[in-house]
């Protein structure tokens, strides 16, 4: 069963954001767009570069008024530290989540039971607190936050815009289509 259009379940957490702990739940996702972003665990090798890459395109996420989640099976405690040591992850100013007793992996379908850590998975839920994108992938496979900023412009463009569909490399400010049987074999 796919997880699309489905709301997220409630849930509670501690994270790490801005120098403070703090609690993170299905209703911190509610009233504002929400990107989560599971990785397997705190203090890895490709991790720290999808953080860093998330952190330079946050300004970005924030002015479509949009917040980023890392998520991992990791405490709150370890990615106070992590935020401390790692470069990379030290640019954060989003919450790192701690999912230490697996419910946001399993929720989103992303906990590798045998290793109790995440696949890489990406989740755009929009203000409603309804999932309407998802990619997960193998954890050597690192992703590219410009991709998830695409796919948020487009989930928001159709929320705005009912009847209308994003073609294939759709971006901002390019033509939808409004799918009708007239286009029915004419694409």
């Amino acid at each position: 069963m796919s997880i699309i259009n489905t709301t997220v379940q409630p849930f509670k957490t501690q994270a790490f954001h801005n120098g403070k702990f703090v609690e993170v739940s299905d209703e911190s996702l509610k009233g504002q767009w929400s990107v989560l972003v599971f990785m397997p665990a705190a203090f890895t090798f490709n991790c720290p570069t999808e953080v860093e890459d998330a952190a330079d395109s946050y300004a970005e996420f924030q002015k479509l008024g949009a917040e980023v989640y890392i998520v991992t099976t990791d405490t709150h405690f370890s990615h106070k530290v992590w935020h401390e040591t790692s470069p990379a992850v030290g640019k954060a100013k989003f919450p790192l989540v701690g999912d230490p007793t697996h419910t946001l992996t399993r929720m989103f379908g992303v906990h590798i039971e045998e290793e109790g850590l995440a696949l890489r998975g990406t989740f755009v839920i929009n203000p409603e607190g309804v999932v309407k994108t998802a990619e997960v992938h193998d954890n050597s496979i690192a992703r590219d936050m410009k991709e998830t900023l695409r796919k948020l412009k487009a989930a928001q463009y159709v929320a705005k815009n009912p009847g209308q569909v994003c073609p294939a490399k759709w971006n901002d400010g390019a033509k939808t289509l409004t799918p009708s049987l007239d286009l029915v074999g004419k694409i």
